[in-house]
């Protein structure tokens, strides 16, 4: 049974390639929404306030695709870490060791992710719609996973 149970960790591979396959998509979209939108600005050949704000808000969607592959990525990598090898060459800032680490990394991106998507909020804000209650909340969430993130490498150096 203990063979069985050992082996049965190498399930695994199927998250980890659904979670590469899930970046590669959002990335390589990312990247093809970025080739597009720059040559349909250059075909419009209009510059003006207005499409420049427009341009910038897509620009920062774009950067939350890739961000968001970056989160699937990092996802799939600790899942091959944590449960098939350690023999992956990667930066010591992405070695995970534990399932600690791959949560802390996450939410280091969710965070960045929230903060970007605020950041599309604001630079689309018509002066209309209230933005006090959504930045809040999303300060809210931000503070409470930075507080979970400090105290977790607080706990965990101590």
């Amino acid at each position: 049974m203990s063979t069985l149970l050992g082996a049965s960790r190498f399930m695994v591979i199927l998250a980890v390639i659904g979670a590469l396959l899930a970046a590669t998509t959002l990335i390589v979209y990312g990247l093809l929404e970025t080739v597009q939108l720059i040559l349909n600005t250059i075909q419009g050949g209009e510059v003006t306030r207005k499409i420049a704000k427009s341009l910038a808000l897509e620009f920062i969607e774009i950067i939350d695709l890739f961000l968001l592959g970056t989160v699937f990525y990092i996802v799939a990598i600790g899942l091959y870490e944590l449960f098939i090898s350690t023999n992956v060459k990667l930066p010591s800032w992405l070695t995970i060791n534990n399932l600690d680490d791959l949560k802390n990394k996450l939410i280091a991106v969710v965070i960045v992710v929230l903060g970007v998507l605020f950041l599309g909020q604001v630079v689309s804000w018509d002066g209309e719609r209230d933005l006090l209650g959504y930045g809040a909340a999303v300060a809210l969430v931000i503070g409470a996973l930075s507080y979970f993130l400090s105290h977790k490498t607080g706990g965990n150096s101590k």
